[in-house]
């Protein structure tokens, strides 16, 4: 146990810049996200841009590619969220439970296709794991610029699942920025549930 400690130390010692900045703007925009804030989406572009560098050179191509779509949602999540004036947001929407059901099929066969191609066309030691993460995470932030709900709990279960991924990487700063994460999401999900019965309560 003490080496498993040392070791970890030693990784948290030769982190590099670009993964302290990336890690410091990805907790911000996450941060801001939860409180509906518009900004997260400039500050994400930040941390994508740089995480895409940092998992390319960690043979995580499916993180990689994630993070390019990434930059896509962020802009189209800065422009779907600020088409309202700037009194209002956008509402938060909730899934059905046949529409939760079916997100995460597609979610799975989705994993499936890219776990597969990783093992098959790359040199990454760990596919499908990387498969699985990247999916639930490409689905959960297209429901995110939608402000689907349910979105925080996909992003509460992945946050935990990268915890390891990211040890085994020697990413320490950025297994810890996912603990986090993780912490984000589900209060992120709480405050979202809480707006979400607030503004069905004011209609009513």
């Amino acid at each position: 146990m003490p080496e498993f400690f040392t070791s970890l130390y030693q990784q948290f010692l030769t982190t590099t810049a670009l993964e302290w900045i990336a890690t410091l703007s990805g907790f911000l925009c996450v941060f801001l996200a939860a409180r509906q804030n518009i900004l997260n989406w400039p500050i994400s572009i930040v941390s994508v841009s740089i995480y895409a560098y940092i998992f390319f050179q960690s043979k995580l191509y499916g993180d990689t590619v994630l993070q390019l779509y990434f930059l896509f949602t962020a802009f189209y999540g800065w422009y779907y969220w600020s088409t309202l004036n700037a009194h209002d947001t956008r509402p938060i929407q909730v899934f059905t439970i046949r529409q939760m059901f079916t997100t995460i099929f597609l979610t799975i066969a989705l994993a499936t296709i890219i776990g597969s191609s990783l093992r098959a066309f790359t040199d990454t030691d760990v596919p499908y794991v990387d498969g699985f993460c990247t999916a639930v995470s490409f689905v959960a932030q297209f429901l995110m610029t939608r402000k689907v709900l349910q979105n925080w709990l996909m992003w509460v279960v992945v946050d935990v699942l990268y915890i390891p991924l990211y040890i085994h990487k020697d990413l320490l700063l950025t297994a810890i920025l996912y603990i986090a994460f993780a912490i984000i999401a589900w209060n992120g999900y709480r405050a979202w549930r809480l707006a979400y019965n607030k503004q069905h309560s004011n209609v009513e």
